[in-house]
């Protein structure tokens, strides 16, 4: 079949920048090779990044750039959280550290639907410099003491991320509050869980949370005796519980100031001291709080910095994954240790096209245009799909070239190498979505699809480096090297902590397995936390070795590489057996699905006992609401699944033969997802309950 003459002028007109591409890579490749250090960079990204310490295949693993022994402090001496930021204020005094934009008018906007969304129009960034937060510390700091807060003895923070977040919790470290966190988006049941359990008597919220969620749940929790909100504006306190004290922060950090209280004591932390008490908000069950003290987070933040090079006043670091989850919490303050400047966000106004930013005005990226950035994969695939989706709106010359450039850096990315030509034509524009200056990109939460980690190293020209670790080990474990150029692997251990492999014969990993030892993943090291708040039954899963060192099994299953770096392929409970006796990872083919551009979200659901029957039936559901009941959608995207499916050949047994399309979002709100985008799968069973049996043949 003959091209269409448009179609072959098309690509006659194509031929000239194919000739030029060739062209330009043989003349530019020498002088660049040399004036950029590339060669270096390769042998770096090939060199062993770990090794055994005893030579045998389950280890422990340790990172060669501290093999002997494990760091533990990044700055000798300072080893607790107050004397790391009185040290950052000294370097630092007068520079910015925390920003903050102005709302300057609030619009709603209705859609064609029906549907009103609020639109913002924001202002600048204001900054507080480490001097301005150092002062405000105190005076907060005071104040609560003058509130009866005592050292040693627990105060709670349920709060959006902001600047107000990470002042409490300066605060907290520099007089000894241990700080109990919860996520925004927890249930009214689990925070009132969690306040009981550790019987704080002061609370610091914001205006919103208090009026939406706080305000049901505090009869239900009688030692609580203040409440402190963090907005500068003035509330109501009717219909509050008889002797509990509501106080806006300006007014406690007041307080604070009156001579008699500013002459207090302040009882300074050891390192063995509670620092945070961390609720999970887990997949399952009730909250858990991870009892983490001030010498696990220096441990543990002693390893990540290693990992980011040139971390420094230069940098500027926007923060709007949730503070409560300790990936966000050490990003930040290591950020404002390091003499970084932080400026808040949220996922709503990040970018010029987030959803609470008025068309026309500025997103949060292109205001602060940060030089560092952390996300959740779910974020980098949202990205990933909107970038991709406007190439398909493009004209066919344009789509050419955005390909074409796109395949060829992606080829030169995959050697190591880079494409200055396509950064400067082809991706300026893509690259200013996150204000054009972010220089590296740490995911962390769940795996990272290799497709969306490579084109983030192609469209925003910098490196991904994933990491690996739990709140039971302050978030680290492992990150991979900015001059690493493989996918799919999470790096080799932190210079804070080592790994073992546990063999798991149920599910068929060992050490000895061929071509790399496998097997469940524990991490050993100062970072590992001291267990859960009253939760001895979940205690077991950490032990301590005999040489006195900690750790904790984290029931992910790993798999090391020769050059010591680690990849995630399976997690225990994610594994169900399938009735031909078959094990299916329900997180390898959820995360190897998404690459299927109509999916945004995917739960995979296994009922056993039906299997044989479910491969037998076919069926769909579509719309916006139309388009997810209509039944030739479902038939549509099962088709694209399978091709996706078959193209990274997953096992026959391991492809849906049925899905349902839901057609909204899966959000923190929605209960159904963690606030790091997990998915908790008994609620998005209890919630589909009804579909799961319509597709199983079932009611």
């Amino acid at each position: 079949m003959g091209l269409q003459p448009d179609s072959a002028l098309q690509s006659i007109l194509l031929l000239p920048i194919h000739l030029l591409v060739w062209l330009y890579s043989v003349l530019s490749f020498v002088p660049w090779y040399y004036i950029t250090g590339a060669g270096q960079r390769k042998t770096q990204s090939k060199r062993i990044k770990a090794r055994s310490t005893t030579g045998s295949t389950e280890g422990p693993y340790r990172s060669v750039d501290h093999f002997d022994s494990l760091a533990s402090e990044d700055f000798p001496g300072k080893d607790t959280l107050d004397k790391l930021f009185e040290h950052a204020v000294q370097r630092f005094g007068e520079s910015h550290c925390l920003g903050t934009r102005d709302v300057l008018s609030k619009e709603d906007e209705v859609q064609p639907t029906g549907k009103v969304f609020k639109k913002l129009i924001l202002g600048e960034y204001r900054w507080l410099s480490y001097n301005d937060l150092d002062s405000i510390a105190t005076e907060f700091g005071s104040g609560l003491a003058a509130l009866g807060q005592q050292p040693k003895s627990s105060i709670a923070i349920f709060c959006e991320t902001r600047a107000e977040w990470m002042i409490t919790a300066q605060t907290c470290f520099r007089r000894n509050f241990p700080l109990v966190t919860f996520y925004a988006t927890l249930g009214e049941d689990a925070i009132a869980f969690g306040l009981n359990e550790t019987g704080v008597t002061n609370l610091v919220t914001s205006v919103e949370l208090l009026e939406t969620k706080l305000k049901n749940v505090l009869p239900q929790i009688p030692k609580l005796k203040h409440v402190i909100y963090v907005d500068q504006k003035k509330i109501s306190t009717e219909g509050y519980p008889a002797g509990l004290s509501i106080h806006s922060m300006q007014s406690v950090r007041e307080l604070g100031t009156l001579p008699e209280n500013m002459g207090r004591a302040i009882v300074k932390p050891q390192p063995s001291d509670l620092a945070v008490v961390m609720y999970t908000s887990g997949s399952t069950g009730r909250p858990k709080g991870v009892m983490i003290v001030h010498s696990n987070l220096i441990a543990g933040m002693t390893g990540q910095c290693e990992r980011i090079p040139g971390l420094g006043p230069d940098d500027t670091y926007i923060a709007y994954l949730p503070l409560a989850h300790v990936l966000e919490m050490t990003a930040e303050i290591s950020c404002v240790t390091y003499g970084c400047r932080i400026g808040y966000s949220s996922p709503q106004t990040l970018s010029d096209q987030s959803t609470k930013i008025k068309k026309g005005s500025k997103g949060d990226c292109s205001v602060l245009r940060p030089t560092l950035m952390a996300a959740v994969p779910e974020i980098m695939d949202r990205i990933n799909k909107n970038v991709m989706s406007k190439v398909q709106e493009m004209s066919f010359i344009q789509k050419k070239l955005f390909t074409l450039g796109y395949k060829y850096k992606l080829e030169q990315i995959k050697r190591g190498y880079d494409a200055p030509l396509c950064n400067a034509l082809l991706f300026r524009k893509v690259k200013k979505l996150l204000g054009g200056r972010v220089r590296m990109m740490l995911s962390g939460g769940a795996p990272l699809s290799a497709a969306t980690q490579r084109f983030m190293n192609v469209c925003f020209c910098c490196p991904v480096g994933q990491g690996y670790g739990l709140t039971e080990t302050c978030g680290a474990g492992t990150i991979t090297e900015v001059a690493d150029i493989s996918t799919g692997r999470v790096g080799a251990p932190l210079v804070c902590c080592e790994i073992r492999l546990r063999d798991w014969a149920e599910g068929g990993y060992t050490s000895k397995d061929k071509p790399n030892p496998r097997g469940e993943i524990l991490i050993g090291g100062p970072n590992v936390t001291m267990g859960y708040y009253r939760n001895e039954s979940n205690n077991q899963d950490f032990f301590v070795d005999e040489k006195g060192q900690r750790w904790f099994c984290t029931g992910d299953v790993g798999e090391i590489y020769p050059d010591g770096c680690l990849q995630i392929v399976d997690r225990k409970k994610d594994l169900v057996k399938l009735q031909a006796g078959e094990y299916v990872s329900l997180g390898k083919v959820e995360s190897a699905l998404k690459n299927c551009s109509l999916i945004d979200n995917i739960c995979a659901y296994c009922k056993q006992k039906k299997l044989t029957e479910l491969a037998k039936q076919r069926g769909i559901v579509g719309t916006w609401e139309e388009i997810c009941t209509h039944p030739d959608m479902e038939r549509e995207v099962l088709k694209e699944i399978k091709e996706v499916a078959v193209n990274i050949k997953l096992q026959r047994f391991e492809i849906p033969v049925m899905v349902h399309l839901s057609p909204e979002p899966w959000t923190p709100e929605t209960g159904l997802v963690t606030d790091a985008f997990k998915l908790k799968r008994k609620e998005l069973k209890n919630h589909y309950l009804h579909h799961i049996e319509r597709m199983y043949g079932g009611k």
